[in-house]
């Protein structure tokens, strides 16, 4: 039954090589018109060879695939609620079991396996030096430990050192990011999806838990400097349309945070991506992620420079949530050549280019 099981994960994994000699897609005319009224990125100089990514839920699952995706320059990953690449490969019809049941971190090692030979993924050796944080809420309904017992697994089986997996799964959280100044206790599932736990927020002692800070002290590594109390700067919207790929169904708008000494010459500021979760983009939560969460105090002493995609709903494209694809609406998903991945690569691109 196990040879079974991986060699249908095996099967599946094949699917989208058909499309890894396909290049991506043209961006031209990928988005509305209205969005040129918005800047585009800036050209910062920024690192992009030691990025960080974190995401919540279906953001949990794109930071892993992203991160296996482009090993050789993602040095960090932070997965909240989220599961195993690959584990939606055969489609919206496993979806539940990803989420809910018990996915197998083997057949997601394999899953890559099949991609890294083919040249769609960077090579998994350098899956081994990167930083991980998992974390699962104990009082989860909407993602299981499971998902999160398969993560731990496919990171063990590449060979990240314990040193470098850090796995929490005690909080008695719900399905939700968590901050030091959010509106909603520990154990409430609802919009924004960002709560608070420990000191006032439970009955159980502990101190109030940072997320954001807690991600970024792993994936970083190394003494952080303690959160700004004043921000030097302030979030701001920008056009994601000139960095999307067709078929992308990403927003026409994004955000990012840019501490004020990154936008100095020669400042070479790290980059970090966090990734919404299904129903957590700004168009219906506001400012509760790119803003309120906790990242950018964090970012402002530390050089950190922070992207905020953004994905919205879009029933016609097979995405009625407003998710990251971990399935395949958009193609082929798992691969540097998913329309998603590609997109968010472009803005990375976009942000460590020079001049203007």
């Amino acid at each position: 039954m196990r040879r079974q099981v991986f060699a249908r994960l095996a099967f599946v994994a094949l699917l989208p090589l058909a499309f890894s000699t396909v290049m991506p897609p043209s961006r031209a005319d990928a988005a509305p018109k209205t969005a040129t009224r918005l800047a585009k990125l800036p050209a910062l100089g920024a690192d992009a060879n030691h990025v960080t990514v974190s995401g919540l839920s279906s953001g949990g699952f794109m930071a892993a695939q992203f991160s296996v995706i482009h090993s050789a320059t993602v040095s960090g990953v932070g997965i909240v609620a989220g599961g195993p690449y690959g584990c939606g490969l055969a489609g919206i019809t496993v979806v539940t079991a990803c989420m809910t049941g018990t996915p197998s971190g083997a057949g997601a090692r394999i899953a890559a396996q099949m991609n890294e030979m083919s040249g769609a993924i960077d090579p998994l050796v350098h899956v081994k030096d990167q930083r991980v944080y998992l974390f699962h809420g104990a009082a989860d309904s909407v993602v299981g430990k499971g998902a999160l017992d398969a993560l731990r697994d496919f990171y063990v089986d590449v060979g990240v050192p314990a040193a470098n997996l850090q796995y929490l799964q005690n909080f008695p959280a719900e399905h939700a990011f968590l901050s030091l100044t959010a509106p909603h206790n520990c154990g409430i599932l609802g919009t924004p999806f960002v709560n608070r736990c420990g000191a006032d927020a439970t009955a159980t002692g502990m101190p109030r838990y940072d997320q954001p800070g807690a991600i970024l002290t792993k994936l970083v590594g190394g003494d952080l400097a303690p959160p700004a109390t004043a921000l030097s700067s302030a979030p701001q919207a920008f056009a994601q349309s000139p960095y999307l790929s067709a078929l992308s169904a990403m927003a026409t708008t994004g955000y990012v945070y840019i501490p004020k000494p990154c936008r100095e010459t020669g400042a070479n500021c790290r980059i970090h991506v966090v990734f919404h979760g299904c129903g957590q983009a700004a168009a219906y939560t506001g400012n509760a992620v790119y803003a309120q969460l906790g990242y950018n105090a964090w970012a402002d002493t530390n050089r950190i420079v922070v992207l905020y995609p953004q994905v919205e709903k879009s029933p016609l494209s097979g995405n009625p949530m407003g998710c990251w694809d971990w399935w395949g609406y958009t193609g082929p998903f798992a691969t540097r050549y998913g329309p998603q991945t590609s997109s968010v690569q472009a803005m990375i691109d976009r942000l460590a280019e020079t001049g203007t």
